[in-house]
């Protein structure tokens, strides 16, 4: 009853607070206050406080499809009913027929990385029986293969021919048929996300680095909707190159130019994921839909950042799309 009465106290006086704010001071100061407590550690600690960190901070997904090329080996996750990523179920997979991390174009590797899957290929959509009665085309390379100059395309999860074949592919991910019908009676192709590593997939996430990365996600943010230049670029790593090919100082250039525009911005991230990069010590890729809205330009779509995390805990940006 106490806590109860403390919490209703302390929201009643930060209620008054925005409404005298909001009487003085009008309905932009308000905003900017927001946008700070977004900027701040315990917000995000409070919602990461319930909050199932299994494989990292994820908002947009309720399926976790884990590669394990080790054991040769897919595992299913879903989230229950507590909002809990329970496993589900263990695939046993055909994968590239060398080990490491795919570089390039036929080089017989299944790469090791994070992707979504992009879209459902059938016999009836002309499938080729080879790969069975269905394949989903993953979203190989993706900004940090890409970034990394890595090469090749058409790594997909798909069934086995009915005739004999090789215990490995040339760099897909294989399983039986009846295990791909039932993948796919089981996932929803845009809310699933699959992580490929070496070995097992990094586990229970650090909550309180997660907090971190998030706090800073909205610093970085907060510097880009109020025209701080110095503050924005102070994310970016100097080995940063956006995934246009633009390098760090171009992008600086570009940047200031916008900056010193000085127009009022509206910008929204929604659908936020932070997940460790497989076989990387401190890598972490942050996807999010964004919502951009100036006084000339106007963006809604997905973004991701590749982001690098420095002993400090820093974030530094080393790619962007």
């Amino acid at each position: 009853m106490k806590l109860l009465l403390l919490i209703f106290i302390s929201l009643n006086i930060f209620a008054s607070d925005i409404l005298t704010s909001y009487r003085v001071n009008g309905i932009d100061q308000i905003e900017r206050e927001m946008d700070i407590e977004l900027t701040k550690r315990e917000y995000w600690d409070r919602v990461l406080s319930d909050k199932d960190t299994t494989f990292g901070y994820i908002e947009a997904y309720s399926n976790v499809l884990a590669c394990d090329k080790s054991t040769s080996t897919l595992h299913l996750y879903s989230l229950d009913e507590n909002q809990s990523f329970s496993f589900r179920k263990t695939y046993d997979a055909f994968t590239g027929k060398l080990k490491g991390d795919k570089v390039k174009e036929g080089d017989l590797k299944t790469p090791i990385g994070i992707y979504q899957i992009t879209k459902k290929l059938s016999r009836e959509t002309e499938l080729d029986p080879f790969y069975g009665p269905l394949a989903f085309v993953t979203s190989y390379p993706n900004i940090y293969d890409s970034y990394r100059g890595k090469n090749g395309s058409g790594i997909w999860i798909h069934g086995l021919p009915s005739q004999d074949r090789d215990e490995f592919t040339r760099g897909c991910i294989a399983i039986n048929n009846s295990s791909i019908e039932c993948l796919d009676r089981n996932i929803d192709i845009e809310k699933t996300i699959l992580i490929i590593d070496e070995e097992n997939i990094k586990q229970n996430i650090s909550k309180d680095l997660l907090s971190s990365i998030l706090s800073q996600l909205y610093s970085w943010r907060y510097s880009w909707k109020y025209d701080d230049i110095v503050g924005y670029l102070s994310f970016y790593s100097p080995e940063f190159v956006r995934s246009d090919g633009m390098s760090l100082e171009e992008f600086k250039k570009y940047k200031t130019r916008v900056f010193k525009k000085v127009e009022r911005k509206t910008i929204i991230f929604n659908d936020i994921n932070v997940v460790p990069y497989p076989n990387t010590s401190n890598i972490y890729q942050v996807n999010f839909k964004e919502f951009y809205k100036s006084d000339t330009f106007k963006f809604s779509g997905d973004k991701t950042l590749i982001i690098e995390v420095a002993k400090d805990n820093k974030i530094n940006i080393l790619t962007e799309k």
